[in-house]
């Protein structure tokens, strides 16, 4: 076996290659036909080595868009889309984790069966529930404004899961000792459980970040403005009428543009995101 160890770690090494070579190559495509022009793909092969229209395209896509097509420029997007992915994520986690702590920490009636009726939740997403959903936002008057991007996607049992699961592994003497020292259950939470937590809710904003960002078919139904459009909606309608109109190296720079912000949040959270996801001591 120790003999082997080397030929094994080389193919380790070659199928971890061999992975993140298929995981990068479409982004790559997508970077090298956003840096050429439109004419340059109406013969059906790709180039391989960036252009020289790469500033033209991206300026074009940062100030005027793809007009034609009903894209605003992707600034706007950009931010439409940050700003429901940050709400969603936030939301997310400030419902589940104050939910996590009623659950574990309260004692009142049904409380076991109110954290299952959370739980039977996930067997219903907004895409299973989405005409009661719209009816009620409608009827309260939340079309085409950011609250109602944000509020109806904000409730989440797997986060509430996860919360009560860590919650549960916290020794009962840290809630003894601050009873002793005269903290109420909101002070225990504040001093206490929220430092616990920092990793584990830097774990689920990622993801939750990500899930928000990349929100398609809630985003479509409930905008009509333009202002609204999220970064995810303006790439669909650019990519609907790019065969008429050949400009999908606009398309594919507004696709680059549109992952750089899930990219630099995970690169920026990185560290805290592989603690929450591993850490099992507390």
């Amino acid at each position: 076996m120790v003999e082997n160890r080397p030929f094994l770690n080389f193919l380790a090494h070659l199928v971890l290659i061999l992975g993140v070579t298929i995981v990068i190559f479409p982004v790559y495509i997508a970077f090298i036909a956003s840096s050429h022009g439109p004419n340059d793909f109406l013969s059906g092969v790709v180039p391989l080595m960036p252009g020289p229209h790469i500033i033209e395209n991206y300026s074009t896509m940062l100030s005027s868009g793809m007009t034609s097509s009903g894209a605003p420029p992707i600034g706007p997007m950009l931010l439409n889309s940050l700003i429901m992915a940050v709400g969603v994520a936030v939301g997310k986690i400030a419902i589940s984790i104050l939910s996590a702590f009623a659950i574990v920490y309260f004692r009142f009636p049904f409380r076991t069966l109110a954290f299952w009726m959370i739980f039977i939740t996930l067997m219903l997403p907004v895409e299973v529930r989405i005409v009661p959903t719209y009816k009620v936002v409608a009827d309260l008057g939340m079309l085409n404004n950011y609250v109602g991007l944000i509020i109806p996607l904000i409730a989440s049992a797997t986060a509430t899961f996860l919360f009560r699961q860590f919650f549960l592994t916290v020794p009962d003497e840290l809630m003894e000792a601050a009873r002793v020292d005269g903290a109420g259950p909101l002070k225990f939470f504040r001093d206490i459980l929220l430092p616990l937590s920092v990793t584990n809710i830097a774990a689920l904003f990622i993801i939750l970040f990500v899930l928000g960002w990349n929100q398609y078919l809630w985003p479509l139904i409930v905008t009509t403005d333009q202002s609204l459009y999220t970064v995810v909606m303006g790439i669909q309608r650019m990519a609907a009428v790019a065969d008429a109109e050949p400009r999908w190296n606009l398309v594919m720079a507004a696709v680059i543009l549109a992952a750089l912000p899930p990219v630099l949040v995970i690169v920026a959270m990185q560290r805290l995101f592989v603690k929450g996801l591993v850490e099992t001591e507390k």
